[in-house]
């Protein structure tokens, strides 16, 4: 049988084209719902924001190398939630966090943040962790990743509609009302269709491997979620801010994920369902957590 890390999965340029235009609709969809007012009221208070990106740049990707070395996954599976730990917050984490009755607003602002940040600390966690791990530091010296070409993408996928879609907010308001729920209903409804295509088409691989991969994954995602809560409770911030935080780390872009993995790393199986089963999982987690906080309001 053919070993995960020798698997390839389809995906051919133009799909992953495709994914780049998605990912960046979905951004901007999020973005019509800021203005620089949000960032100069978190500039004022910035203590949530500042654990938030504590919880998921450096807590998260530590606690990501911790797991890896106690469970000694292949390489590439390895690697697969090394780089997820590297990504900005998910794009659901935003209507999650809502549906949590946690700070939807904190919850928007920490993606925007992220996704800012993710530009430098992205490539600068894949290569740290990754390099730190002996098995993955071999992958990661075969590939020879360019920092600045991972930069270039991230700006171009989710930067440039962050910004584009804040100057429409604040210019065009009347139009960014009509706009925001349609567009983020049909944002997310086109990528969950493109993520299941996807995984259609290479369903004979996924059906093989996932299994190798699922219960590391579900750890991985309770980990994040875990990592977000307990740092959020030790920065001393208000439960209503918890909740936005928990959700934020434990949702991770895994379509950003999916890019760089065809992008740079050729589509390495492992790598590839990894980010893959977090897509799915992550959205199940996330929203079985939302249920059970929804059940009490958070104190603010």
């Amino acid at each position: 049988m053919t070993g995960i890390d020798e698997i390839t999965l389809n995906f051919s340029p133009g799909s992953l084209t495709l994914l780049n235009a998605i990912l960046a609709i979905v951004m901007f969809s999020i973005a019509i719902d800021l203005t620089t007012e949000d960032f100069k009221r978190l500039g004022r208070a910035p203590k949530p924001v500042l654990i938030g990106l504590l919880s998921q740049f450096i807590v998260l990707p530590f606690l990501t190398y911790l797991l890896v070395l106690a469970t000694e996954p292949r390489p590439s599976i390895a690697l697969g939630l090394i780089l997820v730990a590297a990504c900005p917050g998910g794009n659901i984490s935003n209507f999650i966090t809502h549906r949590a009755g946690g700070n939807a607003a904190l919850s928007v602002s920490m993606t925007a943040f992220a996704t800012v940040g993710a530009i430098v600390l992205t490539p600068l966690n894949i290569a740290l962790w990754g390099g730190l791990y002996g098995p993955t530091q071999e992958i990661l010296q075969k590939i020879r990743i360019d920092p600045v070409e991972i930069a270039i993408i991230v700006g171009l996928m989710l930067v440039l509609p962050l910004i584009l879609g804040i100057q429409l907010n604040m210019r065009k308001p009347e139009i960014t009302q009509k706009l925001r729920r349609p567009l983020q209903i049909l944002a997310m409804t086109i990528f969950i269709a493109f993520i299941v295509l996807a995984l259609l088409a290479n369903w004979d691989f996924f059906l093989q491997f996932a299994g190798a991969v699922a219960g590391l994954v579900i750890l991985h995602n309770a980990l994040a979620l875990g990592a977000g809560w307990v740092t959020a409770t030790l920065g001393g911030v208000s439960p209503y801010n918890r909740r936005a935080i928990t959700i934020e780390t434990g949702i991770q872009n895994s379509g950003l994920g999916l890019v760089l993995i065809f992008a740079f790393f050729g589509g390495l199986g492992g790598m590839a369902v990894a980010a893959a089963f977090w897509g799915i999982w992550h959205a199940i987690s996330g929203l079985g957590l939302a249920m059970i906080f929804a059940r009490t309001d958070a104190p603010r």
